[in-house]
């Protein structure tokens, strides 16, 4: 056994079927009492079942979260909160809305800090990570409702699914990697690989639905408890300089990451494969992917050829720490392949 540093990160976890209903329970036992609610513009129906369920503890909706977090996104929902005299926020949604929260918290916190119930709708894992590496910016709680995932649409779910496969599978070959993470990063692929069939043959089927929201919180732990690599530089470079969509460019690039890493990161690799079931692990991501309709090509997302080699300019120039060595002709090279779509070898 290698020696390790393990962190826990604090939080409130509720997980099952209708435990969105709970939620006026979770803000007072936070000592709260004004709690603003938080969706973007699809879920705001969502947002006002919680806003009922909340009854007299709801102060009002903010419905404008965003992807990446606009910093006036940011700025417009703390005025409204200010104004609303609102004592914590309860996000209804995925990775926008949850990250909206989390800004929230962050620019409140040198008055009174608003506290975060956080409900996801789909399996980003944002709920479970910090943002800017800072703990006193997670949800005080998570209330995980299989029932509000139902209604998904097929593809969001393969790339949410996939996006969070790709937090623990960087959390396997993470520098801080240790046993306990390890496990769990485990789980979390297993549960999500055999869940999409699951959903794929039908969209509302419990077990596939409760298998991806527990991988979903599995995998967003290991992200939280660990740093990030190759995967999440590439996407974060992807996002950030050509405004690409999150979890879609994740699904793309995930099974071309791990062929990269795969000579420098074996054992890593290895339970990869393994909790896929698979002999290859990129190939099984790829196909994964593949079979259950999500994109596998940055073509098809709307990237353009000519911004491939600045993009890898630009990941090379700033790397995270990762098993491999990066460098620009290689990640070029791995660009390029993610944006033909092509199967790992």
């Amino acid at each position: 056994m290698q020696p390790f540093v393990y962190i826990a990160l604090p939080a409130r976890v509720v997980f099952g079927f209708g435990t969105a209903k709970q939620v006026a329970q979770e803000v007072t036992r936070l000592g709260c009492s004004r709690a603003l609610v938080l969706t973007t513009p699809q879920q705001v129906a969502a947002g006002e079942q919680v806003q009922a369920d909340l009854g007299d503890l709801n102060v009002g909706i903010y419905s404008k979260a965003a992807m990446h977090t606009p910093l006036e996104v940011t700025l417009d929902a703390l005025a409204q909160a200010k104004a609303l005299g609102a004592d914590c926020c309860v996000a209804v949604g995925g990775g926008s809305t949850i990250g909206l929260a989390k800004a929230l918290a962050l620019h409140s916190a040198n008055s009174a800090k608003l506290k975060i119930v956080a409900i996801p709708t789909t399996y980003a894992g944002s709920e479970a990570t910090p943002i800017i590496g800072q703990t006193e910016v997670l949800p005080e709680a998570i209330v995980y409702d299989v029932e509000l995932t139902l209604s998904l649409p097929p593809q969001m779910t393969v790339t949410s699914g996939l996006n969070a496969i790709a937090h623990a599978v960087e959390a396997l070959w993470a520098v801080e990697a240790n046993p306990i993470i390890s496990s769990l990063a485990i789980q979390g692929i297993k549960a999500i690989a055999r869940s999409l069939p699951l959903i794929k043959a039908g969209p509302q089927s419990k077990d596939g639905r409760a298998d991806a929201l527990f991988g979903a919180w599995a995998c967003g732990t290991c992200l939280g408890a660990v740093g990030m690599s190759l995967h999440h530089k590439l996407c974060h470079t992807l996002g950030g300089s050509f405004n690409m969509p999150h979890a879609e460019t994740h699904t793309v690039i995930l099974p071309h990451a791990v062929a990269y890493n795969a000579p420098f990161a074996a054992d890593a690799v290895s339970s990869v494969a393994k909790a896929l079931g698979v002999a290859n692990a990129s190939q099984g991501l790829y196909d994964l992917a593949k079979e259950n309709g999500a994109p596998y090509s940055l073509k098809a997302l709307g990237f353009k050829e000519e911004d491939l080699e600045r993009a890898a300019e630009l990941a090379a120039s700033a790397p995270y720490p990762n098993p491999a060595p990066l460098k620009k002709e290689k990640l070029l090279a791995l660009l390029r392949n993610a944006y033909e779509g092509v199967r790992p070898l």
